[in-house]
């Protein structure tokens, strides 16, 4: 009997320990033992704002001294591939991926460190996550999209330009998030009344050519999240100006090279939502416990320059 009291007691004083040593590895002692592994797809303004947001929101809630690698694929797919592996190898705290590209890859790497994805549209259309899994995410990851309502794009762009009915569209039929606002789009404009002026590019040189194609066939442009066009996006602008067709983008910092106005969410914006949920798990909770989210903060962005080009003024906005 004793024996058997002393082999019970063991075992339990085992069992709290080991209890203890696994609580004590999901949330790290000290501030500073923080570590976060990012995972950029390319060098583009919307993916470095979100980039430049998450370091920022990190630092403003007290994790400066987090130790942060990030890894930039260059729009490289092999170096995508072996970048997630690298990061899924070096036991950090939770990861970030940027881009849809870069969560793809770091999905397909597999997620046993907790992954946040980030300035992605569709998270369900780009495989990361299932429609029913959204509030309580069942692959130990979650993240945050930049996924405006389309619809109130387009009526924004029907209250500047009433007399547009075709409004063309151009964007990359490989890229989730294009498609998945193309989608909305085609939707929306059945039940607006608008017909859609549909042409794809695949690549930055092709961009010109198929604006100009585009414009002369089309009394809009309604330009989706995509990464060809927003690489080509200053070139667009200026076919637009030339053809006095008028863009409106889904992307806000678009705005600057091409759009008139939008409504939408700043990816700096969208970064220190990552990291806020970064946070989350850095203190302990669980993935499974962190819904998919949208932007919590839309905004109106407009440029004055093209905005006085086709007439459009402030009040036309309110």
């Amino acid at each position: 009997m004793i024996m058997k009291k002393l082999i019970f007691g063991l075992a339990a004083a085992m069992s709290l320990f080991l209890l203890a040593a696994c609580g004590k590895s999901s949330t790290p002692q000290s501030k500073s033992d923080v570590k976060i592994g990012i995972l950029q797809q390319l060098d583009q303004q919307a993916l470095d704002d979100t980039e430049k947001g998450i370091r920022e929101e990190l630092k403003a809630k007290g994790y400066g001294k987090a130790k942060i690698k990030l890894l930039n694929a260059q729009g490289d797919q092999s170096n995508l591939n072996q970048m997630s592996q690298q990061l899924n190898r070096m036991n950090n705290t939770l990861n970030i991926s940027i881009g849809s590209a870069a969560s793809q890859a770091m999905e397909k790497a597999g997620n046993k460190t907790p992954l946040i994805f980030s300035a992605i549209t569709d998270p369900v259309a780009a495989g990361l996550i299932t429609k029913s899994a959204m509030q309580a995410p069942d692959k130990n990851a979650t993240g945050v999209t930049v996924l405006a309502s389309v619809k109130m794009q387009l009526n924004l762009l029907h209250k500047m330009f009433p007399k547009a009915k075709k409004i063309g569209m151009m964007y990359d039929a490989g890229e989730p998030n294009a498609m998945a606002i193309v989608k909305r789009a085609r939707t929306a404009m059945k039940q607006m009344g608008l017909t859609p002026v549909e042409m794809t590019v695949a690549s930055a040189s092709d961009v010109e050519s198929t604006a100009r194609a585009l414009c002369k066939k089309s009394d809009a442009l309604f330009i989706p999240n995509d990464h060809v066009a927003a690489v080509g996006m200053a070139t667009i602008g200026k076919v637009s100006e030339a053809t006095k067709v008028p863009v409106v983008n889904t992307d806000p910092t678009m705005i600057q090279f091409a759009g008139v106005a939008t409504k939408g969410a700043s990816f700096e914006d969208i970064g220190k939502q990552t990291a806020d949920m970064a946070i989350k798990i850095i203190k302990g909770k669980k993935v499974k416990d962190i819904p998919v989210e949208g932007p919590k903060n839309i905004k109106l962005v407009t440029n004055e320059k093209r905005m006085k080009l086709f007439g459009i003024t402030k009040d036309m906005l309110e």
